[in-house]
């Protein structure tokens, strides 16, 4: 019957799937593109009133495997993924953007120009309108190729010299491609969400024509705008943007601030320790040191020989004056139950000092700071580098001894 036949072609249909599944999870691509045929072929043949023609899955499980078939070429994969297009006018857009992407990783730059430009063409009533978003995108990943076409023609300006350049022709295509890179590139970063190629692209074509308020407007908008969601990168361009411009250091320690908050284990905080360290300002000092225990708090920082020789120089002249040791203390208070066995422990000193001197002087000098001449790691450390007749060693084992009664007070 009719209502027995969908029941044992979906679960074939269920099996079948199961072992496509499984033949992808075990990368056996040969073995996963015949299940897909059966699977495709069984599709074709079900006589069952209900219709059942290809769908994402397919689509989906089809790129997969063609991507990684030894025996796969690119002939194969346009021909496959040309079929899913006409299958369904609903995904068009993504698959021809899938079939952008794959060109590109096999260098076929112009191929996928031609692809995305197609694309942008295509019309088909209703689904022009609903498919804006991939719309946008497809123009969108169209401007970046043509910025990647600018960016080879500035390269062959700039090497030739215009002065050698009797032929206009490079410097006019150069244009071309800046003026249609520039209108999508511009259209797509309007748009809330985490366009970091793109914004870093448009900056590149604004600041090279000078177009510098330009450029920082749409860094400024795309890092502050409350639309777009919070995205550390936003931060380090607008930073990266002020820096290679001169701005002033308040504008560059407002930017990194925030950053701040986000990540504040970013690599940026070690500039941000430093500005704020060199300020007169007592606030600014107090949040460098704050920046640089937060950035030690996370173990991708563990053996960074910077970060620990920018506490070790703050923590050392705040004990030498004797001013602020509440700074110290209030940041050491949160700490002081995991950071000894986290940074501190003699295994560490042993380690540190086998495989980094320098690193393990920094450390033993704050150590010795926060817990005292009796700290372990300060213990092994200096005595290795007295033994071994290093004079920063000796030197430092009598700065901690000098201080210790103030180190206490750290210490509690």
């Amino acid at each position: 019957s009719s209502h027995e036949h969908k029941l044992n072609f979906k679960k074939s249909k269920e099996v079948c799937l199961s072992y496509i599944q499984d033949a992808m999870l075990q990368k056996q691509w040969k073995r996963a593109a015949e299940f897909l045929t059966f699977y495709v072929e069984a599709l074709e043949k079900d006589y069952s009133t209900e219709y059942m023609g290809p769908s994402e899955m397919i689509w989906r499980i089809g790129t997969e495997i063609l991507c990684h078939h030894s025996h796969s070429s690119v002939k194969e994969f346009n021909s496959f993924i040309e079929q899913m297009k006409t299958s369904g006018v609903k995904r068009y857009l993504k698959v021809c953007l899938e079939h952008a992407f794959h060109l590109l990783c096999n260098g076929l730059i112009e191929e996928a120009y031609q692809i995305l430009s197609l694309a942008e063409s295509w019309r088909f009533g209703e689904q022009t309108a609903i498919q804006d978003k991939e719309m946008k995108l497809i123009q969108a990943y169209r401007g970046l190729l043509d910025y990647y076409s600018w960016s080879k023609q500035k390269t062959i300006l700039l090497e030739h010299g215009q002065d050698g350049f009797e032929d206009l022709s490079v410097e006019q295509e150069m244009h071309n491609c800046f003026r249609k890179a520039a209108v999508n590139l511009k259209e797509i970063i309007k748009i809330p969400g985490v366009w970091d190629l793109f914004v870093k692209c448009y900056v590149d074509l604004l600041e090279f024509y000078g177009d510098h308020n330009e450029a920082r407007q749409v860094l400024n908008e795309y890092a502050y705008n409350s639309k777009f969601p919070a995205n550390p990168n936003a931060h380090v361009y607008l930073y990266q943007f002020l820096k290679r411009h001169g701005e002033s250091k308040k504008s560059l320690i407002s930017a990194l601030k925030i950053l701040h908050d986000i990540v504040p284990s970013h690599e940026l905080m070690i500039d941000f320790n430093t500005m704020l360290q060199k300020s007169k300002k007592r606030k600014r000092r107090r949040l460098g040191l704050e920046v640089i225990f937060a950035v030690l708090d996370y173990a991708g920082w563990k053996e960074n020989v910077k970060a620990w020789s920018c506490l070790a120089r703050q923590v050392k002249q705040i004990v030498i004056s004797e001013k602020d040791l509440d700074w110290i203390k209030q940041e050491w208070n949160s700490r002081k139950d995991w950071w000894p066995a986290f940074h501190f422990s003699r295994y560490l000193a042993k380690r540190n000092w086998q495989e980094n001197e320098s690193l393990a002087y920094e450390k033993a000098l704050v150590a010795g700071i926060l817990l005292g001449k009796d700290c372990k790691y300060f213990k092994y450390v200096s005595h290795q580098g007295c033994k071994a007749q290093v004079k920063r060693f000796r030197i430092l084992k009598k700065f901690v001894n000098k201080h210790n009664p103030v180190c206490l007070r750290i210490s509690g």
